[in-house]
């Protein structure tokens, strides 16, 4: 696997230089008059800890969360500071965590925040567990500014939720409160290639979304991550195959339409995904932020986190500059999970054309069914989709493994080499 990422690395980016982080020195994070950006809030806290789940988080704790609320609202002031009075367009903002609902109550004050330096132009989102999802949490969302939402159900179905140590959920009382209060996005978010998974059993699911409140879904793979805990046999990947085939089919005879990798709108009209920008500033701790030139992760730690912004610092613990080159393939790995890459766009932002770059891959993709030219995209097929998971899992195994792992044992590590 190693081997294998390497290889291609170094293919693509035509240099045999490897992904370097240092350890950030950042003061200043220059994002003014970026194009396209979008903004990223992460919520750490959760009740218990799922076992499936790589992200940053830890247990709710009420004195922890004033404390980290507080350093939130402080590293949104000095980021915003360097404005120096301006505001900055922005498309989107996501909060993720963790179960940011928990915070429910602080998040109307986060966004107001936010809006202090930034002008949010198409939405706000949140992410929600199926026990947050009840009136009173969604009537409080909405009246902060919260557009869409999405659900991390898993599954409707007790012995899948039992295999993610997860306890079966009150789900007639989620789908009441979905019913009596109304967001232009609800999405929800299902584990496929899990043990005696069937394609029924999958569809099962997506209808009862589509049926109770959902006009917008999510079907992601489980992906093995070594520091999270599994107590069952992984699908093997042929039957992983035939089941992504199968329900992906399935969806577009419904007329379900496909708006990324994972994700299928209702009407085609909705739409949930923090992943596909093109650059955004993160807040909370384990946030990143990605722009032309750089990415930067803060500190996985929530009190280092507290602590560096009671100092005055900002909590950035990793920064990667990017070469030319690795800027473009981290651009089209994100870009294609929208299941297309437009050439004008690429050229808006690189300042290049894609096939003079890429000429030869983009030849290679379409000779072997995994993209297809439509007027000025390159779409990815479900042959594509496929092989695309099949990239991202090694990619996942092999450099977002490994950085996680290091950062949640360290706060602020000297530096990363991925080669």
């Amino acid at each position: 696997m190693g081997f294998f990422t390497s290889a291609f690395r170094i293919w693509l980016t035509r240099t045999w230089k490897p992904f370097e982080f240092t350890k950030s020195a950042d003061t200043a994070f220059l994002y003014q008059n970026t194009e396209k950006l979008g903004l990223y809030v992460h919520i750490p806290f959760c009740r218990t800890l799922c076992n499936f789940c790589p992200y940053c988080k830890t247990v709710f704790e009420q004195e922890s969360v004033n404390q980290y609320v507080e350093a939130l609202l402080r590293e949104i002031d000095m980021t915003g500071r360097m404005l120096n009075g301006e505001k900055q367009s922005c498309t989107s903002l996501y909060f993720g965590g963790g179960s940011p609902a928990l915070l429910a109550g602080d998040i109307g004050k986060i966004i107001d925040r936010l809006r202090r330096f930034f002008i949010i132009s198409d939405g706000i989102g949140i992410e929600l567990h199926p026990n947050d999802v009840t009136e009173k949490n969604l009537f409080t969302l909405k009246q902060a500014g919260v557009t869409k939402i999405s659900i991390g159900i898993q599954s409707f179905q007790k012995p899948y939720l039992e295999m993610l140590g997860r306890k079966p959920d009150d789900f007639h009382s989620l789908f009441s409160a979905l019913a009596k209060i109304s967001f232009e996005t609800v999405s929800m978010d299902f584990i496929f290639a899990l043990p005696n998974q069937s394609l029924e059993t999958l569809t099962a699911d997506i209808e009862t979304a589509f049926s109770n409140g959902a006009n917008h879904i999510a079907v992601y793979p489980f992906i093995d991550f070594t520091f999270t805990g599994r107590k069952f046999m992984k699908m093997r990947e042929r039957e992983k195959k035939r089941l992504l085939y199968q329900f992906v089919n399935y969806c577009h005879t419904k007329g379900y339409v496909r708006d990324s990798i994972w994700t299928f709108s209702k009407t085609g009209m909705s739409q949930y995904s923090s992943m596909t920008r093109e650059n955004f500033l993160g807040f909370g701790c384990s946030a990143t932020s990605l722009l032309k030139d750089r990415f930067r992760i803060n500190t996985f730690d929530v009190q280092s986190y507290i602590d560096r912004l009671n100092s005055g610092q900002f909590p950035a613990a990793l920064t990667l500059q990017f070469t030319h080159r690795q800027r473009m393939v981290y651009y089209l790995f994100w870009t294609a999970y929208s299941m297309r890459v437009n050439r004008s766009d690429f050229y808006r932002f690189f300042s290049e054309h894609l096939e003079t770059c890429y000429g030869w891959e983009l030849l290679l993709a379409r000779f072997f069914g995994f993209i297809r030219k439509e007027k000025d995209d390159y779409v990815i097929t479900t042959r594509g989709s496929y092989y695309y998971h099949y990239f991202e899992h090694f990619y996942t195994l092999a450099y977002i493994d490994r950085m996680w792992n290091i950062m949640r044992n360290e706060a602020f590590p000297e530096n990363l080499i991925i080669r």
